[in-house]
């Protein structure tokens, strides 16, 4: 399931919402804001770096593509992982489809979440190197929702949000 929340036992592969933010979605002030080819290029490239740097556990790269309250998460994850002798690895990432779910401006902030499918190879290892969840040979394929963020008066899109989809 890559890099959020892996519970262990039985091959279950579940996913946590993180919030940051106002919430998920424009209040009633908020107003629209227009998404263009290059904020979609943007998202893909977040999704794919976000998931390297996931594997390689550098948190100080999390850091230039993510809020702080995403990079805490992360930074949670990676421990109880390392706590428990394991290390999450995803590769082969590759982006399948994006769909905008909604896009909004808010207290000088512009949201956009983004309905992201996407597959990899996931693998969970002991401190030996031994898959203990995943596979090596499979792919899984993802659908999230991801909610991104930027000052309204431009910059670079951080990861803001991602909701697991049923």
């Amino acid at each position: 399931m890559g890099w959020l929340v892996r519970r262990f036992g039985g091959g279950a592969r579940q996913r946590a919402a993180v919030a940051s933010g106002p919430g998920y979605g424009p209040g009633p002030a908020a107003a629209q804001v227009t998404i263009t080819p290059d904020d979609y290029r943007a998202f893909q490239r977040l999704l794919l770096d976000i998931q390297a740097a996931w594997s390689q556990q550098n948190l100080p790269a999390l850091q230039h593509m993510a809020t702080p309250e995403m990079v805490g998460y992360f930074n949670a994850q990676l421990s109880d992982l390392a706590s428990r002798g394991a290390r999450n690895v995803v590769s082969d990432v590759r982006f399948e489809h994006g769909d905008l779910s909604e896009a909004w401006s808010e207290n000088g902030l512009d949201y956009a979440t983004v309905a992201i499918r996407y597959s990899m190879v996931d693998i969970t290892t002991d401190m030996t190197g031994r898959v203990i969840d995943g596979s090596s040979t499979e792919r899984v394929t993802i659908t999230e929702l991801w909610t991104f963020m930027r000052p309204t008066r431009g910059g670079a899109w951080l990861l803001s949000a991602i909701q697991q989809t049923h």
